[in-house]
């Protein structure tokens, strides 16, 4: 039951975090997202079979943390007046809506306690934690994720068209072999967050 509600949590972050990409996007005059039906909470315009249901699953059962994507919303930035900068910006909405979801948690979870209404504090910790996880492996820059929209889009283009050749291989080896470091990064965060609002 505990993985259910989990793997729901993480459906709603990757659903606003997808969300807020297509909403940008649309603001900044892209409508690609609208005509491809994305700017909807409707779970089914968002979930990717693997990486929304399987992969968490997965990466439950076997390492004992929640992690997985949405399906990613198409973005035309030749629709933006300016690209580069507005790319950045789609790229950025996704991440930031996670942190401010956190945010919203953990201030909901310091009203519950000072009103003592009942609630289980550890439970809605790890949905923070989760959103906090989204918004830090995201930035990661490492193509396709947000992170190499804002951080490498000062590289020419044929430069990032080479590196997202090796991002599918990237994102797998931190996965495996590097997402202690990406955990440390989430810890303490998460750990800042509490040291502000739960004292």
């Amino acid at each position: 039951m505990e993985l259910v509600i989990l793997i729901i949590g993480l459906l709603i972050a990757v659903i606003f975090h997808e969300l807020a990409h297509g909403l940008v996007a649309d603001k900044l005059g892209d409508d690609t997202p609208r005509l491809s039906g994305r700017l909807t909470l409707n779970p089914i315009a968002h979930l990717d079979p693997i990486g929304s249901f399987l992969l968490p699953f997965l990466s439950y059962i076997s390492a004992g943390f929640i992690f997985g994507w949405a399906k990613p919303v198409s973005v035309n930035p030749l629709n933006f007046r300016n690209p580069r900068r507005d790319m950045a910006l789609v790229a950025l909405a996704g991440p930031v809506t996670n942190i401010l979801i956190a945010l919203i948690l953990i201030s909901l979870l310091k009203i519950f306690l000072i009103f003592e209404f009942t609630v289980n504090k550890e439970f809605i910790l790890n949905f923070v934690r989760l959103n906090i996880l989204l918004a830090v492996f995201n930035l990661l820059p490492i193509p396709p994720l947000d992170g190499s929209r804002i951080f490498l889009s000062f590289l020419p283009t044929e430069t990032q068209l080479y590196l997202e050749q090796f991002g599918f291989i990237l994102i797998i080896f931190v996965i495996f072999f590097a997402f202690g470091f990406v955990s440390g990064i989430v810890n303490f965060l998460l750990d800042f967050l509490i040291k502000i609002f739960m004292v």
